[in-house]
C-alpha cells in the first residue's frame, strides 16, 4: 500500500489494507476528498493477474457502469448551460430516434433508464458495439420494449449509446471528445472515454469474478438471461457482439472505443475528482453548476417496483445512482450502502465514485479484481463505510448512512 492518508480517515487505510491482505483484492486505488481537500489517495497490490506489475500512483483501469457518472454529468452540463432540455422529446434533438413510436420520449426517461431500450432485439455481430453509427441507428430505428415512462430498466449498455448521442446532436463532437475538452482536461484528470494511443500499459488487467460454486445463487437477472433466452436480460447479456465475454472489456478494440455507458478509463484520484468538482467546486471549465443542478442530479426519479432488467427495485436520479438494496431476504443480496444525500454510480465488479453534498465529500474506488456481488460489494464497500464513519456517520439499519 502506498500513498497517503490523513489520521482522521486511518479506518479507511486499515480496511485498504484488509482488502489487499485478507478479502481477496489484486490491485486498487481509493481516494477522498472532503471540503475540496484531498484527505485519502491510496494504491496499491498488482495490475495484472500473475503479479508482474504493481499498482502504480498512475495505474489506470476499465470501471465498467461507473463510466455513466462522467457520461451522465456532460449532460447535466448541457442542461445548466441551456442548450438541453431534460424536459423536451429526444426527438427534439435526434429526429430519427422518433421512429417506432418514440416520439415522446423524453431527454429525463432516458437518463433514468425509463425509456424502453435497454436492449436491441436482432443480433449485434460481433464487434458491432464499436460501430458507433451503425448502434445510435439501430436504438433510434428500435420499438421500445415498454411504454417509456411507465417504469425503469437499467440500460447497462445502450445508456452511453442514447445519452452519448444526444451530446454529439447537441454539440456536435462524441461523447468522449466532450468528456476529454470539457471535463477531464479542465480538471486535470485521468479519465477516458476512448482511451488514447500510448497509454495502453498504464492500464491493469481486469480479471473476472470467479465462478459460482454448487448450489451459490445466482442474482434474478442472469438465471433469466441463462434460461429464457428471448427474455431482456439475455438480450442485455448477450446481444452484444460480445463485449460482456471476459476478457473483452480491456481488449485494445474495447479501450480504444468511446464505450460511455462501461468503457471509461480512469482511477480513484480522478473519479473523486470528478465529484469534487461537482459537489465542491461547482466549476468545470467553462460550465458552472448552481443549487438546482446539484438538487437536480441528486433527485430520484425513478424508483420502487420490478426493474425491467435487473429484478430488484433500483433507485435512479437522472443519470446517477442513489443508495439502495434489494428487499430483505432476497438471495443473493445487493446493498450500496451511502447516505441518502449521496449520488454517483457503481460499475460492475466493485468500482464506485460518488458526491455527498450533505458533508461536502466525494469518493473513487477502483479495483482489477472484479466481485461476483451485484452491489457495490465487500472491498468497496468497507471503504465507503469506514469513510463515513470518519465524518461521525452511523449506518441506519442497513442502508444508508446519517450524522
Amino acid at each position: 500500500m502506498q500513498g497517503h492518508c490523513d489520521d482522521r480517515f486511518a479506518g479507511v487505510a486499515e480496511e485498504f489494507e484488509r482488502n489487499l491482505a485478507e478479502r481477496g483484492e489484486l490491485g486498487a486505488s481509493v481516494a477522498v476528498t472532503v471540503g475540496g481537500e484531498t484527505v485519502v489517495d491510496l494504491w496499491g497490490g498488482h495490475a495484472d493477474p500473475e503479479r508482474t506489475r504493481s499498482w502504480d500512483k498512475d495505474t489506470l483501469c476499465v470501471v465498467m457502469s461507473s463510466t455513466k457518472g462522467a457520461t451522465a454529468l456532460a449532460a447535466h452540463l448541457l442542461a445548466s448551460a441551456g442548450d438541453l432540455d431534460v424536459d423536451e422529446p429526444v426527438a427534439t434533438y435526434w429526429p430519427e430516434f422518433a421512429a417506432a413510436g418514440k416520439d415522446g420520449v423524453l431527454v429525463r426517461h432516458v437518463l433514468s433508464h425509463q425509456a424502453g431500450l435497454p436492449a436491441l432485439r436482432d443480433p449485434v455481430p460481433a464487434g458491432g458495439f464499436y460501430d458507433w453509427d451503425g448502434m445510435v441507428g439501430r436504438l433510434a430505428a428500435e420499438a421500445p420494449f415498454w411504454e417509456p415512462g411507465t417504469r425503469h430498466g437499467y440500460h447497462a449498455l445502450t445508456f452511453g449509446f442514447l445519452v452519448g448521442e444526444l451530446v454529439r446532436r447537441v454539440t456536435g463532437v462524441s461523447l468522449g471528445r466532450f468528456v476529454a475538452d470539457e471535463i477531464a482536461t479542465p480538471l486535470g484528470l485521468d479519465l477516458y472515454v476512448g482511451l488514447p494511443e500510448g497509454l495502453g500499459d498504464r492500464v491493469a488487467r481486469l480479471v473476472p469474478p470467479p465462478d459460482p460454486q454448487p448450489g451459490e445463487p445466482l442474482p434474478r437477472f442472469l438465471v433469466q438471461a441463462m434460461t429464457e433466452p428471448g427474455s431482456i436480460p439475455a438480450l442485455v447479456m448477450l446481444n452484444n457482439g460480445g463485449y460482456l465475454v471476459p476478457g473483452e472489456w480491456d481488449s485494445p478494440a474495447a479501450l480504444a472505443a468511446e464505450l460511455p455507458a462501461s468503457g471509461g478509463v480512469t482511477n480513484a484520484r480522478a473519479l473523486a475528482g470528478l465529484y469534487r468538482a461537482i459537489v465542491h467546486d461547482r466549476r468545470i471549465g467553462r460550465f458552472t453548476l448552481d443549487a438546482e443542478d446539484i438538487a437536480r442530479m441528486g433527485a430520484v426519479q425513478s424508483a420502487g417496483g420490478q426493474d425491467a432488467v435487473l429484478g430488484g427495485p433500483g433507485r435512479w436520479t437522472l443519470g446517477f445512482l442513489k443508495a439502495g438494496a434489494t428487499p430483505a431476504g432476497t438471495d443473493p443480496p445487493s446493498v450500496i450502502s451511502l447516505s441518502e444525500e449521496a449520488f454517483g454510480h457503481s460499475g460492475h465488479g466493485g468500482s464506485i465514485g460518488f458526491a455527498d453534498p450533505g458533508c461536502d465529500l466525494s469518493f473513487g474506488y477502483v479495483m482489477n479484481q472484479m466481485s461476483a456481488a451485484t452491489g457495490l460489494g465487500p472491498t468497496g464497500q468497507s471503504l465507503v463505510d469506514a469513510t463515513y464513519r470518519a465524518l461521525g456517520y452511523r449506518r441506519a439499519k442497513y442502508l444508508t448512512w446519517v450524522r
